[in-house]
């Protein structure tokens, strides 16, 4: 379906660019109730609402003429939030108008104001700005709005969060009443409809946002995965789904900094942005994911509104976004102009029910998985091996020359193996990443065993160097060891604390992967190792005045206070309780005679309580 345009060099432009099926958005400004009116659009980023208010503003500017005459002020206006949001609409303008010998000048922060005087000196039929940068320009006397005939503001919801309301008063206040209002925004809070009743005539609404709330051509993905591996599901996700190129949010600018150096050191070329970049290595960075230096983009929310990457395929979330708003904001970097795309969230268990309302916030169904595992992005490269342009495509005279020499040299299986192992090289390598969300009684029936939470069949325990007299508390003990092991509370059972260690259950099934994790140095002074030994079950205290101290030459765990980590009934998927609290159990212990009350007191110097529970008393235990 051509583009209904009745500007011919418009329509050679478009031509030239494959245009030919319009967006929703830009049928609907091109319609013939929308002619020569104000505009009040609700369309998403990636829409293609830049094409689209181009096309409208020609109507008004050029209506059939193909070229512009001479003008000494600007005739249009472009108002965007930010810096690279602004210089992406003006290339698009640029191939767009290119045949109408417009002049675009562009007015952003960060940008030598100088230089855009001079351009604005020389004549401009079209300013491209930000609202900071061209109340400068205002006051200074360097821009005259007094002929524009067409003014444009560009995700204005997102100019009012950034706090640029008063500067786009001001601008619109220098503007001719009877110029023509094009106002887009993804979304229509109480600020844009104020400024629409202010600042617009009769203006007809468009609504074309997707009933979703998203975009039709983004899948959505969550992968569980462990709290400690989150930066090697990375990897793995963006080895597995190999995009031209890939934008990675991160909540900090910290994390940015540790992921993009984490990347760097597996052979990725990422770039970084953050706030704390100065205008010159933005600009860098940018133009390395453009020309295809750098394929993986490594930003937080603010570093990255508005740029447009080409051929971006894959967004991955690092670190959940603040609201379901930032969630569809980060994922339509990807899947625009028809093209689709991948949103994954990864999601550590004690995030699931966050990132399930997130979902739900915007319609999306989470799709839920582990994350890719080394065997399948081994499979896949394989794959991509067998249909590369380099095994494909028919040599050249002086390739297969080059390698009958080879064959005289080496046997055809030499050979081939050397090809695999160079094209092996160019890959960074998968890591070996866990899924933390199958439940554990269905990985403890895999495994043949049940994990019955202290009598030592289908599990191992562990002890680590912290105890009462170190403050230990389940509170933070449970965290603590779960970070450490890369394992969720469902795989841990009993916990026992000694004056000076604690002993833990770890189920089976968990028993390997959290010992090998466990070991890990990360500088942290608690040491996790394995218990030899079955454990005994608590009995008596040791003689007053005689405290353990340690573990006994048997292995047996101290017999001192325990504690069952007993997740309540009703689990959800991700192991949290849906029904009442999960709390820890305080068994009823033997006493010797002439123990009192106050035994645990005099033994520790403090109380033997534990601060850290759930709401409520433990269930005692006989």
């Amino acid at each position: 379906m051509p583009f209904l345009t009745t500007n011919p060099a418009l329509a050679r432009s478009l031509a030239e660019k494959d245009y030919d099926n319009p967006t929703p958005v830009q049928l609907a400004v091109l319609a013939l109730e929308a002619s020569g009116r104000d505009l009040l659009v609700s369309a998403q980023t990636g829409s293609g609402k830049t094409v689209a208010y181009g096309l409208a503003m020609a109507e008004t500017l050029l209506g059939t003429a193909e070229r512009f005459e001479f003008a000494s002020v600007p005739q249009a206006l472009v108002v965007a939030p930010t810096r690279e949001l602004a210089l992406q609409v003006q290339r698009e303008f640029a191939w767009l108008y290119a045949a109408t010998g417009a002049r675009i000048v562009s007015c952003v922060g960060g940008m030598d104001p100088r230089q855009e005087q001079r351009l604005l000196a020389r004549g401009a039929h079209i300013v491209v700005g930000t609202p900071g940068r061209l109340r400068d320009h205002l006051e200074r006397g360097r821009l005259d709005l007094s002929a524009l005939r067409v003014a444009v503001l560009d995700e204005a919801d997102e100019m009012l969060d950034l706090g640029f309301r008063e500067d786009l008063e001001f601008i619109l206040d220098a503007t001719p009443p009877e110029r023509r209002s094009l106002l887009f925004s993804a979304t229509m809070p109480r600020g844009i409809i104020a400024l629409a009743k202010r600042y617009q005539r009769d203006a007809l609404r468009i609504e074309v946002a997707g009933a979703e709330g998203g975009h039709a051509d983004i899948e959505y993905r969550t992968m569980r995965v462990a709290p400690t591996e989150v930066e090697h599901a990375i990897v793995n996700v963006l080895r597995y789904y190999d995009t031209p190129s890939a934008i990675v949010f991160c909540n900090t600018r910290e994390a940015v900094r540790r992921l993009h150096a984490m990347l760097q050191e597996r052979q990725f070329s990422a770039v970084a942005l953050s706030g704390e970049l100065s205008q010159n290595e933005r600009n860098h960075a940018l133009q390395a994911l453009r020309d295809g230096r750098a394929r993986v983009c490594v930003a937080t929310d603010v570093a990255a509104r508005g740029i447009d990457l080409p051929n971006l395929g894959l967004v991955i979330h690092a670190d959940l976004p603040n609201d379901a708003e930032s969630l569809q904001h980060r994922s339509g970097r990807t899947g625009r102009a028809g093209r689709k795309g991948v949103s994954v969230l990864l999601v550590p268990p004690f995030r699931r029910r966050r990132a399930e309302d997130l979902m739900r916030a915007i319609g999306i169904r989470p799709s839920w998985s582990g994350p890719p595992t080394s065997e399948d992005i081994r499979k896949l490269d394989h794959e991509r091996m067998l249909s590369d342009a380099v095994i494909t495509d028919e040599p050249n005279e002086e390739d297969a020359s080059a390698g009958l020499a080879l064959l005289a040299a080496h046997t055809p299986e030499h050979l081939a193996a050397a090809l695999v192992r160079l094209y092996r090289a160019g890959l960074p390598a998968p890591e070996e990443v866990a899924d933390p969300g199958e439940p554990r009684a269905a990985r403890d029936r895999a495994a043949g065993r049940d994990f019955d939470g202290g009598s030592g069949a289908g599990s191992v325990w562990f002890r680590l160097n912290v105890g009462r007299r170190n403050n230990a508390d389940p509170k933070w003990l449970l965290p603590l060891i779960c970070r450490r092991g890369n394992v969720t509370r469902k795989d841990i059972g009993v916990i026992r604390i000694s004056d000076e260690e604690t002993a833990f259950e770890v189920s089976l099934a968990a028993a390997d992967r959290f010992g090998k994790a466990a070991r890990r140095a990360d500088g942290d002074d608690v040491v996790i190792e394995v218990l030899p030994g079955q454990p005994a079950e608590p009995s008596k205290r040791p003689a007053r005045g005689k405290p353990a101290r340690g573990f006994p030459p048997s292995g047996e765990p101290p017999r001192g206070k325990t504690f069952r980590n007993r997740p309540a009934q009703g689990k959800s998927a991700d192991g949290r309780a849906e029904h009442g609290k999960a709390g820890f159990e305080k068994p009823r212990e033997a006493k010797p005679s002439g123990q009192g009350k106050g035994e645990g007191q005099r033994r520790s110097g403090r109380p033997n309580t534990f601060e850290g529970k759930p709401k409520g008393k433990p269930t005692r235990r006989s």
